[in-house]
């Protein structure tokens, strides 16, 4: 659980991965399904994020879906025109597979930062042996590493990770060592285990343990992160370089901002008004329908519509009645009729 009881505050300085400057040293989180072109520029209108990031993409993937290394997945839209910087997330088990895709995010996409996945404990990924299955292989993963950061120089390469893959067997110790040990610029510690998924408390404890350890590298605390003063304490109790946030994003885009304030020691900015954030949604379905179309683009905004009204009043009808939408006409109906207010 991250301790809200924080010391006095200390100067919080931009993190450096390798020579990029992250400034304020607050990272939007690579989320599956949701960080997509259009999320990211929401997120980058309403600043605090120093550094934003794509979805996750499958390096196996990459190269099936457009059969070859040249081209651009659909996880991959925009990200060749949209500002810097901007990091992309990968994951798989094969170094050369790993390095080829690497290569080109470095110097085709051209993006600041590649960083690669192993923390995620979803099946799929894990039964590849990849993701968090790879946190009781810290060789392999050092293996791993060495081979894309051999190939994307001088593009930093970053890793995420969790505490381990189960509460009994913590390997996040060895495996920042070994991170480090294979030149990576960064480390991202997700303070859960992978049998956890995302139920119970992130660990802070052991965040901050990993820190006190880790050398040189910088760790990017992440893992409950839904408030300013959350974010600030990461910093000032547990001494990370940085702070990730993830899940609680979705609901309130607005939070980067929040927390890049309190880092400064300035006020909080008000969050948006209900009717703000009721034309907020409404101009993510447009955007969104625009690039996915109607039928496809409609079911994509649910997700999001029930997270922007996530902990309202009013929350479960209107996840009732937006969750049946299927043309863009009932998606706006359930937004004017029962969005929370």
């Amino acid at each position: 659980m991250l301790n809200l009881e924080a010391p006095p505050r200390a100067s919080i300085r931009p993190l450096f991965i390798g020579p990029l400057k992250i400034d304020p040293p607050i990272l939007q989180a690579p989320m599956a399904g949701f960080t997509n072109y259009t999320f990211r520029q929401i997120v980058r209108e309403f600043g605090g994020a120093g550094l934003l990031a794509t979805e996750m993409i499958s390096a196996e993937g990459f190269v099936r879906q457009v059969g070859g290394i040249k081209g651009s997945p659909e996880r991959l839209f925009g990200v060749r025109e949209e500002p810097r910087p901007l990091a992309v997330q990968m994951w798989d088990n094969d170094p050369d597979l790993l390095a080829e895709v690497g290569r080109a995010l470095a110097f085709d996409f051209r993006v600041s930062v590649v960083d690669l996945n192993f923390g995620c404990p979803v099946r799929k990924i894990t039964a590849a042996h990849s993701g968090s299955y790879l946190l009781g292989e810290p060789a392999r993963m050092r293996q791993l590493i060495e081979r894309v950061v051999q190939a994307c120089a001088p593009v930093p390469v970053t890793a995420k990770i969790r505490l381990g893959c189960t509460r009994d067997c913590i390997t996040a110790f060895d495996v920042a060592k070994a991170v480090e040990d294979a030149g990576a610029a960064a480390l991202t510690v997700h303070g859960r285990v992978a049998e956890d998924f995302f139920s119970g408390t992130a660990d802070w404890e052991t965040i901050g343990a990993i820190k006190a350890r880790a050398g040189k590298l910088p760790i990017i605390g992440n893992g409950d992160l839904d408030s300013a003063a959350k974010v600030l304490a990461a910093f000032t109790r547990y001494g990370v370089d940085g702070a990730m946030i993830a899940r609680a994003a979705l609901t309130r885009p607005w939070l980067y901002r929040e927390a890049a304030a309190a880092l400064r020691g300035e006020p909080i900015p008000p969050e948006p008004s209900p009717e703000e954030q009721r034309v907020l949604l409404l101009r993510h379905h447009d955007e969104i329908v625009a690039r996915f179309g109607e039928s496809r683009g409609v079911v994509l905004m649910r997700r999001y519509a029930c997270n922007y009204a996530h902990g309202r009043s009013g929350a479960r009808d209107f996840r009732r009645f937006v969750n049946l939408a299927r043309t863009s006409l009932e998606f706006r109906t359930a937004v004017e009729h029962y969005f929370p207010r």
